[in-house]
């Protein structure tokens, strides 16, 4: 075989291996939907002692959370606990339930729903270094974003509408936090976000406004 003939061979190839790379998906992890395990609603710590041990914490390990603790971790957040009625492990004011928690995690960023308890793909990319200026959110297996929907709130004025959103974000982190604690695994509830940086990754609405954001993972050893 002539040298020419071989040169066209191997290029032929690589043009080949060059179009079959590009025609596979951006990421082959990301799940439209991730329909999360029933939550476990008894055991864990002790109320008194889970209060004992809350803290922030800022170092984080590589390492993703089992589907259980995922599950239960949401659950806790702001899951449905009374389904007659559709509320919430969290209170909201007047029960608007504003608070849409999104889910950063190295596979995509995930958007909870409460109501079928599952998580819905928003973005099949890696933006956990969006949600935060400090290096740790890059390592921590997931940040809550947390999101209120203005829209939600109809018939408040725009000062009362922020005030409840930024109280009913409160009982949801710290319900996080109290989970965490029972749970052995790290987190910091943070508001030093490139809110505008963020927002348009996420591709938000214009009534949609981040109101703070929630580092959770297995602690650094």
């Amino acid at each position: 075989m002539c040298t020419l003939l071989r040169k066209k061979i191997i290029t032929a190839s690589l043009v080949s291996l060059v179009i079959l790379i590009s025609f596979q998906p951006a990421s082959s992890a990301a799940r439209k939907e991730i329909k999360l395990v029933k939550p476990a609603q008894t055991g864990g710590m002790p109320l008194m002692n889970a209060l004992a041990r809350r803290q922030s914490s800022r170092s984080f390990a590589e390492r993703p959370l089992p589907d259980q603790v995922l599950s239960n971790l949401l659950w806790a957040a702001a899951g449905v606990n009374r389904p007659d009625s559709g509320k919430r492990t969290a209170p909201s004011a007047m029960n608007k339930q504003e608070i849409d928690i999104y889910v950063a995690m190295k596979e995509g960023l995930y958007l909870y729903d409460a109501k079928k308890h599952a998580l819905t793909l928003i973005l099949d990319k890696d933006i956990r270094s969006l949600t935060g200026r400090q290096g740790f959110v890059n390592n921590a297996a997931l940040n809550l974003v947390y999101v209120a929907d203005m829209s939600s709130a109809a018939g408040l004025n725009h000062e009362d509408k922020l005030l409840y959103a930024s109280a009913d974000t409160g009982f949801i982190g710290q319900n996080v936090y109290l989970f965490c604690a029972s749970e052995g695994l790290s987190t910091v509830i943070r508001g030093f976000i490139d809110k505008d940086a963020l927002g348009k990754a996420m591709n938000l609405k214009s009534s949609q406004m981040i109101i703070l954001s929630q580092t959770v993972g297995y602690p650094e050893k």
